[in-house]
């Protein structure tokens, strides 16, 4: 597999093994030594041909046991990095279009590839996009930076993922077409930026069916404060939209930071009930109706023979599993690859989906991923999952092309938190690396006796404490201002 130099000033594509390039500039081929496969990726680009050099150890950190289209992101980025490629020169004036970057997939002639990211159901495996979706959103971060900035290594700006906002499936995508994963810098803050990528159906050029948005901050390498980030100039009309809609998840983003902040501080018992919780006050609805919820769970908890049967307690949702960090999924800077971490959460989650429901269930969303601590090559990681509440939507709500007779259609929801852990066995000692929250659809007519479909249900799930109470009630509360937020970009790209 290959790495290559690009002008980065403009948008680039990554060529693969079964394409060709036609450009004006000199074409470069650079093959990648250290791949385990002997395809070969082109980029367009006005450097002279480099020569083959010998693998070196940074080489196999970045190509070897990884993700094909990771080893590709990350051994570009590092040669960049290292001066053995050679960027545009520094942009005074940034655009959304200059950071773009597209890589494709092309699964109907590379059965390797094809295999490594396909599921038991013939479908992309969603989990191997998401790692890929990290890498990306890191390559466009990088380059962003990099090209305003002076290479030298000392001064250079500390990049540090913020936050992975939302990753949202519009339909089931099929390992039977080749994919195309884009993304550019979508909104630019005073120390921040967003970043969104799409993927589509490269050869049907059909509309996308995944939305990501990933924001990251930078970082003085001296004091680790905040730094300015270069900022961008959207153009066209559809780059205007997309920057004002950076400006709303931004100020939603702050609301929802407050509102976690504000109920960390609040007394154990609020009179007030959620009926009389006025205005737009995100902390008194959350705790309000955690109280409800937590009484709601209380004939569960003391009467379970009286209860509702199709209600049940949180901690009976629950799944884990733990595992060794290894050094072959650690990324540039020699920490666990943020991808791969989201990528077993994923899996974890979509287990723990189908025992609680009984049903192969659909990946809907993932958002307001929180990577609050480092994770080390050697650390002990503890994989917690739950189910946090279910509810009811319309398949129209979430998928463009829902598989069903009718886009009516209501599916049951169940949101799931999954939590890493970083135990230090030596020092009795836990802490959180890492919370996750996916959504995933259930449809009311999956299950299956005797070769008919009947109609399926999801059982109500009610929380054991006043922590797992205000934990649902938050989800709950900021699930519901983001329905808000999606009308109203909804009614804005209409107008």
């Amino acid at each position: 597999l290959a790495g290559g130099a690009a002008p980065f000033s403009s948008s680039y594509r990554w060529q693969s093994p079964s394409t060709s390039i036609t450009s004006q500039q000199t074409r470069t081929k650079i093959t990648d030594t250290s791949s385990s496969s002997s395809s070969s990726s082109s980029f367009s680009s006005s450097s002279k041909q480099e020569e083959p050099s010998p693998t070196t150890e940074s080489d196999l950190q970045t190509s070897l046991f990884k993700n094909p289209i990771v080893q590709r992101l990350w051994s570009h980025r590092q040669k960049v990095k290292n001066g053995k490629l050679s960027s545009s020169a520094r942009e005074k004036k940034k655009t959304s279009s200059s950071s773009r970057v597209e890589i494709p997939y092309p699964f109907s002639t590379d059965p390797l590839l094809l295999e490594t990211y396909r599921n038991p159901w013939g479908q992309v495996r969603i989990g191997k996009i998401l790692e890929d979706l990290d890498a990306l959103a890191g390559n466009i971060a990088f380059f962003h930076v990099h090209n305003s900035r002076a290479t030298d290594e000392d001064d250079y700006p500390v990049i540090v993922t913020a936050s992975v906002d939302r990753i949202r499936l519009r339909r089931q995508p099929l390992v039977e077409f080749d994919q195309l994963l884009s993304g550019q810098v979508s909104w630019t803050g005073r120390s921040s930026m967003e970043i969104k990528m799409t993927c589509s159906e490269d050869s049907q050029h059909k509309k996308d069916w995944l939305e990501a948005y990933v924001t990251y901050v930078t970082l003085d390498p001296h004091t680790k404060k905040p730094m300015a980030v270069s900022p961008i100039e959207p153009e066209t009309p559809e780059e205007h939209l997309e920057f004002e809609d950076g400006n709303e998840r931004a100020l939603f983003k702050k609301k929802l930071r407050k509102q976690q902040h504000g109920h960390r501080n609040i007394a154990p018992s609020v009179p007030a009930t959620l009926d009389q919780v006025a205005g737009d006050n995100m902390a008194d609805k959350v705790e309000a109706l955690a109280q409800q919820l937590l009484e709601e769970a209380s004939t569960l908890q003391n009467l379970p023979s009286l209860a509702d049967p199709h209600d049940i307690l949180m901690n009976q949702t629950s799944m884990q599993n733990a595992m060794i960090a290894q050094p072959q999924v650690q990324n540039l800077h020699n920490r666990i690859f943020g991808g791969f971490l989201m990528r077993r959460a994923a899996e974890l989650a979509f287990a723990t989906t189908y025992v609680f429901a009984g049903a192969k269930p659909i990946f809907l969303e993932v958002d307001q991923v929180s990577f609050t601590k480092p994770v080390d090559v050697g650390d002990l990681l503890q994989f917690h999952s739950r189910v946090l509440y279910t509810d009811k939507g319309l398949a129209s709500d979430f998928y463009e092309d829902y598989p069903a007779a009718s886009k009516r259609e209501e599916l049951h929801l169940v949101h799931i938190e999954v939590e890493t852990w970083v135990t230090i066995p030596e020092e009795a000692k836990s802490v959180v690396s890492n919370q996750f929250y996916f959504t995933f659809a259930v449809p009311k007519n999956d299950a299956k006796e005797g070769g008919r479909k009947v109609a399926h249900t999801v059982r109500r799930v009610l929380p054991n404490t006043i922590d797992q109470a205000r934990r649902m009630a938050t989800r709950m509360v900021a699930a519901e201002e983001q329905r808000k937020v999606d009308k109203a970009e909804q009614l804005s790209k209409k107008e």
